[in-house]
């Protein structure tokens, strides 16, 4: 064999080597969304007035979910979904953190979240917040919502956007979760996230 044929063997068998060292790419089960232009920061308060960041969350895996406490349907749904999803993690959960972020503070009071999100898991916390910062935590993460005035006067109720949101424990968005995910695929993400995939 000749030099120059010995050097592109040499040089393909480095390639080959390199190539095996590399990692494989994660494969969630849910939406991978990292690298987009979604902003996950918000600046809003927990049911004891206590301000609230994203950054109460440091080395936490945080997941967002918008809504309000009298939805019939999405709302209490994706909760008791992510419910299943802490009882799966077991010993994990500590790392893990739900935030309910309400579209609804007139009548999602403080006393209010304090009590309906604790029905669900206890270490779920709802935030509210102004109308302004309420809204701009919503723009953040593109969540769309409007209020539907009910049949009687007084009564209304809100279309919004039914996805979750999965911040790993740098602060990163990592993925959209769509409402009716699996709780097992769910579970999954979080244990690669809290891997540090």
């Amino acid at each position: 064999m000749n030099k120059k044929l010995l050097s592109i063997f040499a040089s393909l068998l480095l390639l080959a080597s390199l190539g095996a060292c590399s990692p494989e790419p994660v494969k969630f089960k849910n939406t991978d969304i990292t690298g987009s232009a979604l902003n996950p920061d918000f600046s809003l308060v927990d049911p004891a007035g206590k301000p609230v960041s994203l950054s109460n969350f440091k080395d936490q895996v945080l997941v967002v979910f918008f809504g309000f406490t009298q939805c019939p349907d999405v709302c209490p749904t994706t909760l008791q979904t992510l419910t299943q999803v802490m009882e799966r993690l077991g010993s994990k959960q500590e790392k893990v953190s739900v935030v309910f972020i309400t579209l609804d503070p007139e009548r999602d009071t403080p006393e209010v979240l304090a009590q309906y999100l604790p029905q669900f898991n206890k270490r779920f916390l709802g935030l509210t917040g102004s109308k302004e910062a309420l809204a701009e935590a919503a723009k953040g993460y593109r969540v769309f919502s409007q209020r539907v005035d009910g049949k009687t006067a007084g009564s209304y109720t809100f279309d919004h956007t039914a996805s979750a949101y999965v911040i790993d424990t740098k602060g990163v968005l990592r993925l959209l979760v769509r409402h009716a995910a699996a709780p097992a695929d769910i579970e999954n993400d979080i244990a690669l996230l809290l891997q540090g995939k």
